[in-house]
C-alpha cells in the first residue's frame, strides 16, 4: 500500500500523467544504459548559443591528482564585462546519468539576465566511476575555474556553486570540500532539489515507489552505484553524502529548495534547517505539491513560473550585495 504524502498539484499532476508514458518513477541499474541514450540528454550548441548572443567554449581541464582530465563547458553572454560573476554548474542525473549540457538552460538564463559566467562540469558517472571520482572532479573544475576565472571573464571572488538534483548534492559537496581543504571561497550556493543522503532515514525517502519522479527505487539505484555496498553504512564520506556532515558552520550562503511530493524533501528541509542552526544564511522552499524536477518538465506551469522566479530573484539580491 503506498504511504501518505502530500497531494501533487492539479496542474503538474496532468503533466506527470504524460511524463510516465515515456519515464518510469522507477529506474533501475538496467535502465541506466537506455536512459543514457535519452534524446534529453543530447544538447546542441545552438540551443546554448542563443541566436549568438552567448558564447561557447569547451574545454579539457586537469582532473583529480592521477586520474584523466574533465570538460568543462564555459557559457559567456556577449559583451560580458571583465570581472564578472561565475556560476560554477553541476548537472543532475542520479549520479548515473547526464552530461555538462543537463539543465543547464536555467542556469544560463541567470548568467544572461545578471551578466556572469557559466562553467558547468561534465563529472564522471557512477557505477562505471563510483565516489570519490564524482565530487573530486567536481572540485578540480572548481580549483581550475577559480585559478583561471580571470581567462574566462569571470572574478575568481565571485563564485557561486550550483546543481540541481545530484549535481545538488554535489555543489554541496564541493562547498564543503572547499571549507575542509581551505579552497576557494565561494559567494553562495544554489542547491535545486538536491541529493544529500545515502541512509533513507527520513520519512520522504520510503513515502514514493512507483509514484512521482525518481522514487524510493531509483534513489536506491543511485546510491548503489555511487557508494556499492558501503552505502548506508558507517564508511562514507560527508562530501559524497553531505546531509552525514555534523559541523555546517562556514559555509558559504545558501538557497535550496525542493518539491513536497519527491524523495528528497525532508533530507532537503533538514539540511536547510541545520545550515541556519550553524549561522549559515539559508533560504529555503518546499513547493506545495511539487515533483522531483517539476520545473524542468513542466515549465510554463504556474507553480513552475513561481519556483524559478524565486530562485532567479534570490540570484540577483545575492550578486547585487556582493
Amino acid at each position: 500500500m503506498p504511504r501518505a504524502h502530500p497531494p501533487l498539484d492539479p496542474e503538474l499532476a496532468a503533466v506527470l500523467t504524460v511524463v510516465h508514458t515515456q519515464l518510469s518513477p522507477s529506474v533501475t541499474a538496467g535502465d541506466i544504459e537506455n536512459l543514457r541514450r535519452h534524446p534529453a540528454f543530447a544538447v546542441a550548441d545552438e540551443d546554448l548559443t542563443r541566436n549568438g548572443t552567448v558564447h561557447l567554449q569547451n574545454l579539457s581541464v586537469p582532473g583529480p591528482s592521477g586520474a584523466p582530465k574533465i570538460s568543462l563547458l564555459v557559457l559567456i553572454p556577449v559583451g560580458l564585462t571583465a570581472g564578472a560573476p561565475v556560476f560554477y554548474y553541476m548537472h543532475g542525473g542520479g549520479m548515473i546519468i547526464g552530461n555538462h549540457r543537463t539543465g543547464v538552460g536555467g542556469v544560463l538564463n541567470w548568467a544572461v539576465d545578471n551578466g556572469a559566467v557559466v562553467v558547468s562540469v561534465d563529472y564522471r558517472l557512477a557505477p562505471e566511476h563510483p565516489d570519490p571520482a564524482p565530487i573530486e572532479d567536481c572540485y578540480a573544475g572548481l580549483l581550475w575555474t577559480h585559478e583561471h576565472a580571470a581567462e574566462i571573464g569571470g572574478d575568481p571572488e565571485r563564485i557561486v556553486v550550483a546543481g540541481v538534483s545530484a549535481g545538488g548534492g554535489l555543489a554541496a559537496g564541493v562547498a564543503l570540500l572547499a571549507r575542509d581543504r581551505g579552497g576557494p571561497r565561494l559567494l553562495g550556493q544554489v542547491l535545486m532539489c538536491p541529493m544529500l543522503d545515502d541512509r533513507f532515514i527520513t520519512p520522504s525517502s520510503r513515502e514514493l515507489e512507483g509514484e512521482g519522479i525518481w522514487d524510493a527505487t531509483s534513489n536506491t539505484t543511485g546510491w548503489n552505484a555511487l557508494l556499492g555496498e558501503r552505502r548506508g553504512g558507517d564508511h562514507v564520506s560527508i562530501y559524497a553524502a553531505p546531509a552525514r556532515a555534523t559541523d555546517l558552520t562556514g559555509l558559504p550562503t545558501t538557497f535550496i529548495d525542493v518539491g513536497s511530493v519527491e524523495t528528497f524533501r525532508d533530507e532537503d528541509i533538514d539540511y536547510a534547517a541545520r545550515l541556519l542552526q550553524a549561522g549559515v544564511q539559508c533560504e529555503l522552499h518546499v513547493w506545495p505539491g511539487g515533483f522531483h524536477g517539476f520545473d524542468g518538465m513542466a515549465p510554463q506551469a504556474a507553480l513552475s513560473r513561481t519556483a524559478s522566479a524565486t530562485r532567479n530573484a534570490w540570484v540577483r539580491r545575492l550578486l547585487i550585495a556582493r
